[in-house]
């Protein structure tokens, strides 16, 4: 476990290159520009994170957990009998949840302004449903590769997600429309 400096200096990293974005791109955030605001030396900062992507990459990480204990949580809760269709919505509910919940962080995970943001948003979601997909490989045949299968469930649901979100729709409503399209997807035994 971290020293309790080390937490509360790598927090103030995390929150300072957050606010930034508010402000810039990502690209042209610099490591001179965390260590000015937050009032860290550059050494400091280096003792830490390799460079600026292993900064965000902690951030990513910290929001992986979170969303892994909410839907550990969902599948004790709510999915006891392994049910695949409410497994994939406990996924789907748990990235929307951490998306909207941490929205001062994804906020800034727009394509067109944060393209590197944007591309390990994007990968670290698939990688999150790939493995729920191999978890469930080992308990119902796929008519797919795993592979097949998260490449259609997620560049088709992000899409949905982003292109509902671009239109200024609620995130409840982008919950219930993503939840019948991947029910009707699921339900219809077409990947399974």
């Amino acid at each position: 476990m971290e020293d309790k400096r080390i937490r509360k200096t790598k927090k103030m990293l995390k929150d300072t290159l957050i606010s930034i974005l508010d402000e810039m791109p990502f690209e042209k955030v610099t490591v001179t520009m965390l260590c000015d605001r937050t009032d860290i030396s550059r050494i400091t900062f280096y003792a830490h994170y390799a460079d600026k992507y292993d900064l965000v990459e902690d951030i990513f990480q910290d929001m992986i957990k979170i969303g892994t204990d909410d839907y550990a949580l969902r599948e004790k809760t709510n999915n006891a009998k392994g049910d695949i269709v409410t497994g994939f919505y406990n996924v789907l509910d748990s990235i929307l949840e951490l998306y909207y919940n941490q929205y001062h962080f994804f906020k800034h995970t727009e394509s067109n302004r944060n393209p590197y943001l944007s591309f390990s948003y994007y990968n670290h979601v698939f990688a999150i449903v790939e493995h729920h997909t191999n978890k469930e490989s080992a308990r119902h045949k796929l008519k797919y590769s795993t592979r097949q299968i998260t490449s259609f469930l997620c560049y088709g649901l992000l899409g949905f997600i982003d292109g509902s979100r671009s239109e200024s729709v609620s995130a409840e409503q982008i919950k219930e429309s993503a939840h019948r399209l991947l029910g009707d997807m699921l339900s219809k035994r077409i990947l399974f």
